[in-house]
């Protein structure tokens, strides 16, 4: 049976494959096929933004990729999760929509070119976002994507003692911690919520594309490789039902599959680094040494303090009879706690004196996790959490496969904090997250540091709590990336050096790591990208 042809093949479901099916697809005279290797997100838990560790342990919809054990790891092995599912990680993360800095686009623009620099990022994230605070500036009010800020039916006395805190430390309290200022900042964090359930890339623009006649989704599909003619890329080998299947693509094949796949796509297909090709048997069929290099990813280290109050914390509300109440609350009115994302507040500082711009996040919860039963429930006393890392890390790892099974798990070396900026903000963070702990109304209400504890308190005694403690952040980038030098692995209109009708679209893409979560300016470079991949035909 001949392969189906399409103008455009996307790899990938995710927070890019999404968007760019449903930008490229506006053509009615172009036809788009997207496949993914999970399935679709037809589960209840996929709708309720609270269920994500329960997302987070169904093994289905999960790619698990094992690390190496490093000094950066605690000299252990951790595991980076991905989504394996329509919608990729954007239906299993914790549904923080955090924009970026101004900056970090302009900085992507210096090392690539004007297509990727904030005046076009910014246009991007105004005709896609449709934001409850409605449009402004750049801030869209009638997008596809709907998000929301926690809502009165949440908020209580936590919540504002955490903006007070904010505020005594000098941080301008924004109704839009997403304003783009590339300033300091505390407030309530976005969410990809709408009406109480998530709000997926699936949701938001694969469903939508679906119903024009010109989209075709291919899922439980794995890639195996791209198939090339010469040093031109024509379809795409998936497994399906234990069968190996292609699909054709006469203008471009574009990878979507994240920084943690989209390596090893090319790799099996002969793109890479020949050192790494040549021990598994591949035949080389262009060299582009950059290939899994540049692997940048946030070290982020969970915090947590016992409360001298439950009126201050939801843990009773997550157990026994009351969370029996709020799962009756929520299938009834879309509200209440199941209807929050993983972190209510979030804050935006500077770790020390003479910072132009922010360079930490902190990301706050009234509630703790009970580590003693896994982490699948919250603490019998009252608690708080929040996750904080350095927005911007240096250390640079490396990812390649180590076979040519689609299936099998690559050799993933984070090689966290590696240089000594790195190490310095990871200390300057968690001395700023103490020293907000310490300010009123909120040092009235902390009774002590739980995790890691204050025992940790030297800059050695931190890195070690970071090495132990810390994961992390699910945000990885730079795996495949994009330059104006004969090094990168795309150009900046996206195209895989030496291989012509290839393309890679993900955060693999980026050189550097944007101020935050990674799902909001992966959805906006590609609403830019489909402008850039229409332009060149």
């Amino acid at each position: 049976m001949p392969a189906e042809t399409y103008d455009y093949v996307i790899v990938g479901a995710g927070a890019a494959g999404c968007v760019l099916a449903y930008r490229l697809s506006e053509d009615p005279s172009i036809s788009v096929a997207v496949i993914e290797a999970g399935g679709r997100d037809t589960h209840p838990f996929f709708r309720v933004p609270k269920a994500v560790p329960k997302l987070m342990g169904r093994a289905a919809n999960i790619w698990a990729y094992p690390t190496k054990a490093e000094p950066g790891t605690g000299n252990k092995v951790e595991t980076w999760l991905r989504g394996r599912v329509v919608g990729g990680s954007t239906s299993i993360n914790g549904l923080m929509y955090v924009r970026g800095q101004p900056a970090d686009f302009d900085a992507i623009a210096e090392l690539s070119s004007d297509d990727w620099n904030w005046r076009h990022i910014g246009a991007a994230y105004a005709a896609l976002e449709g934001h409850e605070l409605g449009a402004e500036g750049t801030r869209g009010g009638d997008g596809p994507l709907k998000l929301s800020l926690p809502g009165k039916d949440v908020r209580g006395p936590w919540h504002e003692a955490v903006i007070a805190a904010g505020h005594a430390m000098g941080l301008p309290v924004k109704e839009d911690v997403n304003v783009p200022d590339d300033d300091e900042g505390v407030g309530y964090n976005p969410r990809t919520v709408h009406k109480g359930r998530r709000v997926s890339a699936a949701t938001a623009f694969l469903r939508p594309a679906e119903r024009r006649r010109n989209v075709t989704v291919i899922t439980d599909a794995t890639v195996d490789r791209v198939v090339l003619e010469e040093t031109k890329a024509v379809a795409i080998r998936y497994l399906k039902g234990g069968a190996a299947q292609e699909v054709r693509a006469t203008r471009d094949i574009i990878l979507a599959a994240g920084a943690m796949a989209s390596p090893g796509i090319l790799e099996r297909s002969g793109i890479g680094d020949p050192a790494v090709l040549e021990p598994l048997g591949i035949t080389v069929r262009h060299a582009l040494t950059g290939v899994g290099a540049n692997l940048i990813e946030h070290r982020a280290l969970l915090m947590q303090w016992r409360l001298t109050d439950h009126r201050y914390s939801f843990n009773n509300i997550h157990r026994g009879w009351r969370l029996v109440r709020e799962v009756v609350r929520y299938g009834l009115t879309g509200k209440g706690p199941l209807s929050s994302a993983t972190f209510d507040m979030g804050l935006w500082l500077k770790s020390r004196p003479g910072l132009n711009r922010p360079d930490v996040q902190f990301l706050v919860a009234p509630h703790s996790l009970d580590f003693s039963k896994m982490g699948r429930t919250t603490e019998p006393f009252p608690g708080m959490s929040l996750v904080v890392y350095p927005l911007r890390p240096t250390s640079a790892g490396t990812l390649h496969i180590t076979s040519a099974d689609p299936e099998a798990s690559p050799c993933l070396s984070p090689n966290h904090r590696d240089t000594e900026e790195d190490r310095r903000a990871m200390v300057g963070a968690i001395r700023a997250v103490r020293r907000f702990t310490a300010q009123s109304p909120l040092k009235e209400i902390v009774a002590t540091e739980t995790m890691p504890g204050p025992q940790y308190e030297t800059d050695e005694q931190i890195l070690q709590a970071y090495d132990q403690f810390a994961t992390c952040g699910y945000h990885a980038v730079g795996s495949c990336r994009m330059g104006k030098d004969a090094a990168s692995v795309v150009d900046s209109e996206l195209r895989v050096r030496g291989i012509a009708g290839l393309r890679v679209m993900d955060t693999s893409i980026m050189p550097v790591v944007p101020s935050g979560n990674t799902q909001g300016p992966t959805m906006a470079m590609a609403w830019r990208a489909a402008d850039v991949i229409r332009r060149g035909g």
